[in-house]
């Protein structure tokens, strides 16, 4: 969907020597990786071991875009490592394979791919994606679907208390909300409205080395 944002320029990112991968049926011009046509020639036979172990986990697993903590916004380099232990996230805030997580956040932030999609994998939950937040569909979605945690950044809790009240609002399955960024005023109208819904308030860089969890609300 973004290829022709990256067209114009793709003269130029080739004389840096940047690959350009795209999924999609295409045609693409030359020197554009179309993963379509590769992934659906590709063996459904995992590849042996040693081909796709990485030699040493602090390597480079992949870029996350990162609003600039440390800087102006750029891609910023996780390891194997930190990969994995994105895997215990929901595990070490209360969640267990029996969840439902609803997640509404960009999947180019470690928070929706790393903690969000990964952290699912690590316990076994099933994981709801909502392409675009919207507040006045939340609880709605949350009757339809059986959520039971909800992964947040605080505006999106100050956005469902903004709303006009309608009538069920307290009518939901959702005992656990974890993320990052809620204000204390917000905290208190969301349980207030809402009813006794856990919050876990975490907060870590995508280049940092230590995460904090408020455990006791």
């Amino acid at each position: 969907d973004l290829f022709g944002s990256v067209e114009p320029i793709l003269p130029s990112l080739q004389e840096d020597g940047i690959a350009v991968w795209v999924l999609g049926s295409g045609p693409y011009p030359a020197g554009v990786l179309a993963l379509q046509e590769l992934l659906d020639a590709a063996s459904d036979e995992l590849e042996p071991e040693d081909v796709w172990q990485p030699e040493d986990m602090n390597d480079t697993c992949l870029y996350i875009f990162t609003s600039g903590t440390t800087g102006l916004p750029k891609a910023a380099r996780v390891s194997h490592l930190k990969s994995i232990m994105c895997l215990s996230f929901y595990e070490l805030v209360g969640a267990s394979s029996q969840d439902v997580v609803y997640l509404a956040l960009p999947l180019y932030h470690m928070a929706g791919s790393l903690l969000g999609i990964v952290g699912c994998i690590g316990i076994g939950a099933t994981c709801v994606l909502k392409e675009k937040f919207s507040a006045s569909q939340f609880w709605d979605d949350c009757r339809a679907e059986g959520v039971t945690v909800f992964q947040y950044i605080g505006e999106l809790c100050r956005y469902l208390v903004n709303q006009p009240q309608r009538p069920g609002e307290r009518d939901h399955g959702l005992r656990l909300a974890v993320g990052s960024g809620l204000r204390p005023d917000v905290w208190r109208s969301f349980l207030q409205r809402f009813g006794p819904i856990r919050i876990v308030e975490t907060y870590g860089m995508t280049e940092g080395n230590v995460t904090l969890f408020n455990y006791t609300g």
